[in-house]
């Protein structure tokens, strides 16, 4: 959506909105997208429903969203926008692994994927590819989707945690976060029923014995994903 500027002049810049619970990053986000002729960013929020606020009032034409949000789920985040504006684009930026997480955001409906330690040399170009209505992955990624693609294999050395469904994930998530049930059922917008179901199939899929392995195994694997 086109702004005028000051001139009277037309801002033909594309407009990004920028969610994501730490302040420093974004911050450091926006300073590096701001440096570039043709972008700018036109918002930050921290949590999913003040993101939608902003998606009605901003108007941008991209969201650069965490997988992870104050109080929130950036996967939720992106179900929305995809059900609410299906045709806006949507970046993740994330600490995350994306050999896990990247399949799981596409699926919730993003078109990109950037760990954050790539974010100096490669923010500029994901969010172009993304804005072009194309897939942005790591080289490295790519090629290994591309492989299993053609090949139809499965790399044998992969976390068990990929065969979790996206809402397993999330409970497996929470439960790493040391969350109760009830707080876990809340935060997900889930009965607590449900989530004691999906409690009891992560333990099937991860071979587990009981809930203090589960949240031993769960505990282990958060720290090693975001060590901050």
């Amino acid at each position: 959506m086109a702004q005028t500027k000051q001139n009277g002049v037309k801002d033909s810049r594309k407009r990004v909105l920028l969610v994501d619970d730490h302040a420093v990053v974004r911050f450091g986000i926006a300073q590096l997208i701001n440096r570039q002729a043709d972008l700018v960013v036109c918002g930050e929020e921290e949590d999913a429903a003040k993101a939608l606020n902003a998606i009605e009032t901003l108007k941008p034409d991209l969201v650069i969203a965490d997988i992870s949000l104050k109080d929130s789920s950036g996967l939720e985040l992106m179900r929305n926008i995809k059900a609410q504006h299906p045709h806006l684009p949507v970046l993740v930026v994330s600490v995350h692994d994306e050999s896990i997480y990247a399949e799981i955001a596409f699926r919730a409906g993003a078109l990109g994927y950037l760990m954050k330690e790539a974010i100096l040399e490669k923010i500029p170009t994901a969010i172009r590819r993304v804005l072009d209505g194309n897939i942005y992955v790591s080289d490295a990624l790519g090629a290994k989707m591309l492989q299993q693609q053609v090949r139809g294999q499965t790399d044998i050395h992969e976390s068990p945690v990929k065969g979790l469904s996206d809402r397993e994930l999330e409970v497996f998530q929470l439960i790493g976060r040391w969350k109760k049930t009830r707080e876990i059922a809340a935060e997900l917008h889930l009965s607590v029923k449900t989530v004691e179901y999906y409690r009891e199939q992560i333990k099937r899929k991860l071979n587990l014995k009981d809930a203090g392995e589960l949240t031993q195994y769960a505990t282990s694997w958060v720290e090693r994903e975001n060590p901050s």
